[in-house]
């Protein structure tokens, strides 16, 4: 599948110009809009090819239905951040970003073109495709009407004991003014007729989100989506009058956080609970109504939100522009939960047990570290054999001193928080950095921050105006030859779930420079510093894009002085633009670039005398890319980092993060086979073209079909799959 050509203005020839000194083709200093990908835009596109694994025959068929989930759950934080942000910018006349060719009222425009062929897409596909394949399994969605006597009686049952009690139905008239509606939640507009008046009123019925989507219809894998369950039901609700008809509606409500008016004297913590308290009552920027809603309660919903919103000022009004007429199911984000209640493992990809990191096998694991570094990929090596463990180990090993740890996102009673407990009560120094800005994670990190206060733990929440992204471990150890620090830093959080489903890569390391850096940077994080100067580390908002820039110029100087050039990055996004026109540069002097960019790219490759050195893919499958890994060729010294940072200003210049250099040669294999595999995919990757459209790569009539995901399980560094020379990675695009 290919999207559409983002919109865009100029020809390629305007984007170069002579240098005076040299006579060089140059690039201009100032950001050309000409020469960037709109960012709103390009995360469309790559939600437009999560929506195509879906779409994809190749796919196990209930994957097909997680990855419709994943799509609808993608665009619902779209609209409460990016759209919701855009409408902001417009209603307060903002212009747009310096490189961003279209302004935001066209952008707007923009993005209601792409959301709806993509939400077309869905439909077709779940209607079309996805449902009668099913169907052929056994496995149905039905309506009530479609039960027999006794199914229809025991989902009556059913609804009686466990629905009836939980549902609160609100009238809407004089008396009882239109209710809140929360944010993503599912609703029902009931028109009921008074039989003694003859008058029609209006009533809201939420679906409660504490109870399943999909009740079962008493035959094996029959489903009745519980919003029909209850539409079938009103009647119990609303005794004495006559259900003239419902339709189910949803709305999305801005939900960013903005603490830009919080200064340095404010409780950070109370400061972010009273914006995810009020985060709650952001303004509706969309609204999602089932097929065949008549047209005078389409008005009165969008009369009633545009009435709440017009208080606040802040937004654009809603208009009719913002009403999404979806097929007979909105909220399609539960096709995740209908997906994990079928039985039916052979329509799944196959299960896999991470294995355990070779070098943890024979040896505990500061023996382990001190022998050498130790790399881990996963969720092809196990989190739990390895991070884990590294922290429980931490927590009771005696010669223990202190325990130093960021925590973006973590998952629920996990081993991590119990090991941190356990090392403050035994009387350790622990300290925990919560984030306590993590986009949607705000309040379960709250949570997280109290309890770990209440055991002892000395819990910080970083610097001022900045996140802190950063994933790093600082374990310091009384060793028989004096104090040692134990370092991990990854590209992942410390979460035992997403470990599960993200592919991201870590270190272990006893590297005396580099846990000086990690000394240096918790210290900055806990107290008062303008620490800018690391030894090994870089890290942001001090260095981090100054010295990639750096090396990335340092290639174009290679190449120049004809010792070739050579840059491979891996990330979830391309967006910084200094950064870009860095590689432009380097593509005009000779470098060859490949890019691995999960999401958003704003880079547009292939341009002629601006990006023809420049290759940028994509992959998407079973898990979700997240390591951000970057290779330079150093004319022949090869070096390797890795880290929480993608090219992007919000982590270099709004976050805390952290890129390490993998310093032992020894390692360098691994990471060169992981880049070469990625590059080599022709099942999962898609390339992009200069126009702004993607493809899909696929594999020769006569060839083998390379799957980075499948290759990762059959070895976590895809060392199977591909043949690195021993110089390391040297690869080029084939003429």
């Amino acid at each position: 599948m290919t999207a559409p050509r983002q919109e865009r203005g100029g020809d390629t020839g305007e984007h170069r110009r002579p240098d005076e000194a040299t006579g060089e083709t140059r690039l201009p200093r100032d950001a050309d809009p000409t020469l960037f990908f709109n960012r709103e835009l390009s995360w469309l596109e790559f939600n437009a090819r999560v929506l195509h694994e879906a779409r994809d025959p190749r796919t196990p068929l209930l994957e097909r239905l997680k990855f419709l989930g994943i799509f609808s759950s993608n665009l619902d934080e779209f609209y409460q951040v990016r759209v919701g942000g855009l409408r902001r910018k417009v209603h307060g006349g903002q212009a747009g970003y310096p490189q961003e060719a279209l302004q935001p009222p066209e952008l707007l425009h923009a993005i209601e073109r792409r959301v709806g062929d993509l939400l077309a897409l869905q439909r077709a596909c779940l209607a079309q495709e996805i449902l009668p394949a099913l169907a052929q399994h056994g496995v149905h969605l039905v309506r009530m009407n479609d039960l027999s006597p006794s199914e229809w009686l025991a989902v009556d049952e059913y609804f009686e004991r466990e629905v009836f009690p939980v549902l609160t139905p609100l009238a809407v008239d004089p008396g009882h003014p239109f209710p809140y509606i929360s944010n993503l939640s599912l609703s029902l507009a009931v028109r009921i007729l008074d039989p003694k008046s003859g008058e029609e009123h209006f009533a809201r019925v939420k679906v409660p989100k504490s109870l399943p989507r999909w009740v079962p219809a008493g035959r094996v894998r029959h489903f009745v989506p519980i919003e029909e369950v209850i539409g079938a039901n009103l009647g119990a609700l609303f005794p004495g009058m006559e259900i003239v008809g419902w339709h189910a509606f949803r709305i999305t409500r801005y939900s960013d956080l903005d603490l830009t008016g919080v200064d340095e004297d404010d409780d950070l913590l109370t400061a972010v609970e009273r914006q995810v308290f009020e985060r709650k009552f952001g303004e509706v920027v969309r609204l999602e109504v089932q097929h065949g809603m008549p047209d005078n309660v389409r008005a009165l919903l969008l009369e009633e939100l545009r009435e709440e919103d017009g208080a606040a000022l802040l937004s654009l009004p809603l208009s009719e522009r913002d009403i999404d007429e979806t097929g007979p199911l909105l909220d399609l984000g539960d096709l995740l939960a209908l997906a994990g209640a079928i039985d039916l493992p052979e329509l799944r990809d196959p299960p896999y047990t991470p294995r355990i990191p070779d070098e943890l096998h024979d040896h505990g694991i500061f023996e382990a570290i001190r022998q050498r570094d130790i790399l881990v990929h996963h969720p092809f090596e196990s989190f739990r054999e390895s991070v884990e463990r590294f922290l429980e180990v931490a927590a009771v090993d005696e010669h223990v001193l202190a325990l130093k740890v960021t925590l973006y996102r973590t998952s629920g009673e996990t081993a991590i928080v119990k090991a941190l407990i356990e090392a403050a009560q035994r009387g350790k120094q622990v300290v925990v950095l919560i984030e306590l800005q993590a986009r949607f994670d705000e309040a379960n990190n709250i949570t997280w921050a109290r309890t770990l206060e209440n055991y002892g733990v000395h819990v910080v929440y970083g610097v001022p105006g900045l996140k802190t992204h950063t994933k790093t471990v600082l374990v310091v150890r009384r060793d028989p030859d004096g104090i040692r620090r134990y370092i991990h830093i990854g590209t992942g959080n410390y979460n035992s779930r997403t470990a599960r489903l993200y592919t991201d890569v870590g270190l272990f390391t006893c590297s005396p420079s580099i846990g000086a850096d990690v000394s240096d940077l918790f210290n900055a994080l806990t107290g008062f510093s303008r620490q800018k100067l690391y030894r090994k580390l870089l890290v942001a908002p001090a260095n981090m894009r100054a010295r990639f820039v750096e090396m990335i110029d340092r290639e174009a100087a290679h190449a120049r002085a004809g010792r070739g050039g050579r840059i491979v990055a891996k990330m979830n996004a391309l967006v910084d633009p200094e950064t870009i026109l860095a590689l432009y540069r380097a593509s005009q002097a000779g470098v060859e670039i490949d890019l691995i960019v999960r999401g958003v790219c704003c880079l547009r490759p292939g341009l002629p005398g601006t990006s023809e050195r420049i290759r940028v893919r994509s992959i998407i499958g079973r898990f979700l890319e997240h390591s951000r890994l970057f290779y330079f060729g150093n004319a022949g010294a090869g070096e390797y980092w890795f880290g929480s940072a993608d090219w992007m200003p919000r982590n270099f210049d709004r976050r805390v993060e952290t890129v390490v250099p993998v310093d032992d040669p020894a390692l360098h294999p691994r990471l060169a086979s992981l880049l070469e595999l990625c590059l080599a995919d022709n099942r999962q990757a898609w390339l992009l073209s200069g126009d702004g459209t993607w493809r899909q790569e696929l594999p020769p009539p006569d060839g083998a079909v390379i799957a980075t995901h499948v290759e990762l399980l059959a070895d976590p560094w895809g060392r199977h799959a591909v043949a690195v020379p021993r110089g390391g990675l040297v690869s080029r695009p084939s003429e």
